[in-house]
């Protein structure tokens, strides 16, 4: 798919999700913005978007609702005229100790991450499909596409993630020929304000490629799904090889 002309909407417009809305904006892709509560980040990313010369609108989208997920496709469609991208980048990366287990903490995680893939998905697939061809990226998590639970404190995350891994897989199959569904698996890509330096450097040794990879690694993966005509169903890991070890 060429991105010149298109339009993606891009969930979670903060840190990685501004790189790469930076990367698809200076290639002539409109942008549909949505944040919760990082009103300023998504406002800067609109603003650096319309600098590079192409539309974009930033949107106010609980994704756990699925009105708002209905609004959102709405508000694109009326003010874009088309949907050719999703990007569902918008997740939650806490720890939730196992006393705090329980169907509250459960919908939390798996609604934000795997329930609004899901919606997002099925709200944009008829666009697409009317207009004869999409692309939808997922955003999992380098951890379960690995099939390992390795950190005890996120199996709600970890439950989360895989079940955005199933979301691609089937959703793949169901959307062909049409639609390219596929995922994007992170690893260490950007480091935590509050990371230690003893953990930061736990992290580098665990890396085979010894560094974190930065944001512009997530948005090359990006533009590599969007472009290309024969993948689909498939979760990248970008992870310095941080799955080896």
């Amino acid at each position: 798919m060429d991105i010149k002309g298109k339009v993606a909407i891009l969930t979670g417009g903060a840190r990685i999700g501004q790189a790469v809305a930076r990367e698809l904006a200076q290639r002539g892709c409109a942008l549909a913005v949505t944040y919760r509560v990082s009103k300023e980040a998504a406002a800067s990313t609109v603003e650096e978007a319309r600098a590079q010369g192409v539309a974009a609108e930033a949107f106010r989208v609980d994704l756990r609702e699925e009105n708002d997920v209905v609004a959102l496709v709405e508000k694109t469609i009326e003010r874009f005229g088309r949907i050719d991208i999703l990007l569902n980048m918008a997740s939650k990366y806490t720890s939730v100790p196992f006393s705090r287990f329980g169907a509250r903490t459960w919908s939390e995680a798996v609604d934000l991450d795997a329930r609004s893939s899901f919606l997002l998905a099925i709200k944009v697939a008829p666009h697409m499909k009317q207009a004869g061809a999409g692309r939808i990226i997922n955003f999992t998590d380098w951890l379960p596409v690995s099939a390992r639970p390795r950190y005890s404190g996120y199996t709600l995350y970890y439950v989360a993630k895989s079940a955005v891994k199933g979301v691609t897989e089937a959703l793949a199959l169901e959307l062909a020929p049409e639609i390219l569904v596929n995922a994007i698996a992170p690893g260490p890509i950007i480091p935590p304000d509050e990371l230690s330096e003893d953990d930061n450097a736990k992290v580098i040794a665990a890396t085979p490629l010894r560094r974190w990879g930065g944001a512009e690694e997530i948005a090359k993966a990006v533009l590599f799904l969007i472009e290309t005509d024969f993948i689909t169903g498939e979760c990248i890991r970008v992870d310095g090889g941080r799955h080896l070890y």
